[in-house]
């Protein structure tokens, strides 16, 4: 049975690419979504409220909704608002726009199942399709047109879909040990003196059980008396994120890492004015080590320079 539905994620040169790919997406065209008023180019960039989408038909029988939002999800990312890619703007926001209201029970479960793949929360729009402005000629088939313009999503996902075969995901209670579950999505502490890392100092790089981020180095860390891992700084400043934590009735400084949004622990200022003067006292249970002698074959041989 043939269906429609309108997917938002990012410019829509590279999405409509992506979803012609699927096995049983037998259309797509490049829309504005769930705007004010008309819609071109111009305007949706200047602020209409419209999305950059595709309009996808596909065959429900050979492709069912829940196995097209799975394949849909690879090419996003789900917790982003507002922005994929090098993108920025509400016309670059994710959304499902549903043509059919009775696909709207699907959609929310999958959005749950999803949710519990994530710790920040997944930021896609769900909705009835409101407006449908079919975009410029320009824009319609334009990879196919221009093979090497710009894409944000990226060629593993591509071959993905040409296959009909979405990424794996399994939710985080599944992935994570019921000690690191604790501490890297609920944001417990664990016990000082008795955790896996506070100790260890030998040459390796830290990583995020989660999404393989490298976080730390072995270089960096030093003997603290405090019974967690301390870091006189993360491998890069772009990678973790600092936040207030007001908490427990204390002020601190909380630590995460940017990719996966993991609590890992605190930052303060009271490390060793040789190194920086800051302590980044992290949980072992939100580290994975890699030792350096295994880190170029687990993909991180660019890092040995840093481990010492």
């Amino acid at each position: 049975m043939s269906k429609t539905i309108c997917l938002a994620g990012g410019c829509f040169w590279g999405l409509q690419k992506y979803l012609s790919l699927i096995p049983g997406v037998t259309r797509t065209e490049a829309v504005y979504a769930n705007g004010a008023g008309p819609a071109d180019y111009g305007s949706v960039c200047a602020g209409s409220g419209h999305a950059e989408a595709v309009l996808a038909e596909y065959d429900e029988d050979i492709l069912p909704l829940e196995s097209l939002l799975d394949l849909y999800a690879d090419a996003i990312d789900p917790t982003s608002v507002n922005r994929q890619g090098g993108d920025e703007g509400v016309q670059y926001r994710t959304g499902i726009y549903l043509s059919d209201a009775s696909d709207r029970e699907a959609a929310e479960r999958w959005l749950r199942r999803l949710g519990e793949c994530h710790i920040a929360p997944v930021a896609i729009e769900l909705g009835p399709l409101e407006s449908c402005v079919p975009a410029e000629e320009f824009h319609q088939g334009y990879l196919d047109k221009n093979p090497r313009g710009y894409c944000h999503i990226g060629p593993e996902a591509f071959a993905r879909a040409s296959e009909g075969r979405p990424g794996e995901r399994i939710p985080l209670r599944d992935r994570l040990s019921p000690a690191r579950y604790a501490v890297m999505v609920e944001g417990a502490t664990e016990p000082p003196f008795d955790n896996e890392h506070f100790d260890r100092f030998e040459p390796g790089i830290y990583v995020d059980p989660i999404d393989g981020t490298p976080l730390f180095s072995s270089s960096d860390k030093f003997e603290s008396g405090c019974g967690w891992p301390a870091f006189s700084r993360p491998v890069s400043p772009f990678w973790v994120e600092e936040s207030e934590d007001r908490s427990h009735g204390m002020a601190r400084t909380e630590v995460r890492s940017a990719g996966s949004r993991a609590h890992l622990g605190h930052v303060f200022g009271d490390g060793p004015p040789e190194l920086g003067g800051r302590r980044y006292c992290i949980n072992s249970a939100s580290l994975r080590f890699v030792p350096a002698a295994e880190m170029e074959r687990e993909g991180y041989g660019a890092f040995l320079p840093l481990v010492g």
